[in-house]
């Protein structure tokens, strides 16, 4: 059968959040596109990540709450879990929002959508069972898949991940989960307040890289709610049973339960690309690229995902996109000239848990002053019981913000405002001047800053300045 041949100005590997804003991009320019997409239209984070999860945090809460009214005059009781009904939730939400990224919709913009696998068949071509795509630019966007530890016997039983923890057909008895980064601690609180056993383990302090005191404040929420950890803790073996799933420790004890879910990682999707073929280079981390996530191939792109050390989250994948089209039609790097860098060091991270953590930047270890604010002196969190946590602002030794970390209720859109600070380079002076609506909890953002200047303002100079002034009243 022969092939059908495309000769076009952009191919798209991938049609998750990268690759969509990409090709999305480069139609509305009138460039023509080919996009590649072997499995769902809107990738991981539509189909099996940030959209599903968070519609399943959003029912878990709702049933947390009917527990806990007490505090507010409200009688607590204990929910009817229809875990049939809350499948269907999570799905009827990927359903309302799957259109924006359909097939129709792009090929409406002018993109050429093919619903099948794709490979490099030289530097400038790529190719499919029934497409042949010659490109002046080609993007390999084609994301991350769940990956799992080296554990004996792991590889042997039936384990879940992200793409099928949402297709579990009945609420997991007990869950086991292998991994306490956020889709462990988000699924597990989430399990857990839907009735499940949660035991998570991992072969780490949970959180070791996050600022002490939050990551401690957040753990002990979720081991209050009864989710159990077994961590640090060193993995023998995995094995199933029928019925049960059975994890043993190097210590000799071991747990059981009715479900297994392994969440320690991702891999990128460099298998089946030919990126040899490309001229493409890449390792175990994905394919290597500059700046301007230009690859070893001056022609090839990679975004999201697929780019080593540069993605994992929904959000840097649209950054990526962004400096992409900017790169691709704008200040193209191959003409010596600026470049749009797709590298940063403000990308922000979001545990969805409650109390959310939130960071951005640098961590405590980089800060030559902490400024901190908590939400037990924050109106509004007190008028909603809810004053676990707070935020802190990270500086250099220049005073300028270098990044923070905030952990409570909103603590995500907290963190906007604190990106959008370090975006526009602003002073604590400025963030500080800011006017914040009354009571809101994204007023800590400036307190914290205007903390800085406490001393400044009614330290012993300014009380003797302000003796002074008043003589002459």
């Amino acid at each position: 059968m022969s092939k059908t041949v495309h000769e076009v100005d952009l191919c798209v590997i991938g049609a998750g959040s990268a690759g969509l804003s990409v090709a999305y991009g480069a139609s509305h320019l009138g460039r023509s596109v080919v996009l590649f997409e072997r499995e769902d239209m809107g990738g991981d984070c539509l189909n099996t990540g940030c959209v599903p999860s968070k519609a399943l945090i959003k029912a878990a809460k709702v049933a947390h709450d009917r527990r806990h009214g007490s505090e507010y005059g409200i009688a607590p009781v204990e929910p009817d879990i229809d875990f049939k009904a809350v499948k269907a939730h999570v799905q009827g939400v990927i359903d309302q929002i799957a259109p924006v990224d359909s097939v129709e919709r792009y090929e409406g913009f002018g993109v050429t959508v093919i619903t099948e696998d794709a490979r490099f068949e030289d530097e400038k071509t790529i190719v499919s069972d029934s497409h042949i795509v010659r490109a002046k630019r080609i993007v390999v966007a084609a994301g991350s898949r769940a990956s799992a530890p080296p554990i004996p016997g792991l590889a042997d039983v039936p384990y879940l991940t992200n793409e099928s923890i949402f297709q579990v057909s009945t609420l997991p008895k007990h869950l086991l989960i292998i991994g306490s980064g956020p889709i462990g601690l988000e699924m597990g609180q989430s399990f857990r307040r839907l009735g499940s056993k949660v035991t998570i383990v991992d072969i780490a302090e949970p959180l070791g890289r996050s600022d002490p005191e939050h990551a401690k404040t957040l753990i002990e929420a979720l081991k209050s709610e009864g989710v159990e950890f077994r961590a640090p803790v060193k993995t023998k073996k995995v094995s199933k049973t029928a019925r049960t799933f059975k994890i043993e420790f190097e210590d000799g004890e071991a747990i059981t339960g009715s479900h297994l879910l392994v969440a320690a990682g991702r891999a990128p999707n460099v298998d089946g690309l030919d990126l040899e073929k490309g001229g493409v280079k890449y390792d175990r981390s994905g394919i290597q690229t500059d700046e301007a996530l230009r690859t070893s191939n001056p022609r090839v792109y990679a975004a999201g995902d697929i780019a080593a050390g540069k993605g994992g989250l929904t959000h840097a994948a649209g950054f990526h996109a962004g400096a992409l089209i900017k790169n691709l039609y704008f200040m193209p790097p191959g003409l010596g000239g600026m470049f749009a860098k797709a590298t940063t060091n403000r990308m922000p991270a979001v545990i969805y848990t409650q109390p959310e953590l939130g960071n951005i930047g640098a961590g405590h270890n980089d800060a030559a002053k902490t400024l901190h604010f908590d939400f037990e002196e924050n109106d509004r969190s007190i008028a909603e019981r809810d004053t676990v946590g707070g935020l802190k602002l990270y500086l250099d030794a220049k005073g300028k913000v270098i990044g923070a970390s905030c952990l409570g209720s909103q603590a995500g859109e907290i963190i906007n405002t604190v990106s959008l600070a370090m975006a526009g380079k602003l002073k604590l002076s400025q963030i500080s001047g800011m006017i914040s609506p009354y009571p809101t909890r994204t007023e800590v953002v400036k307190r914290t800053a205007s903390s800085n200047f406490t001393e400044a303002i009614f330290g012993p100079k300014a009380r003797a300045l302000a003796g002074f002034w008043a003589k002459f009243q």
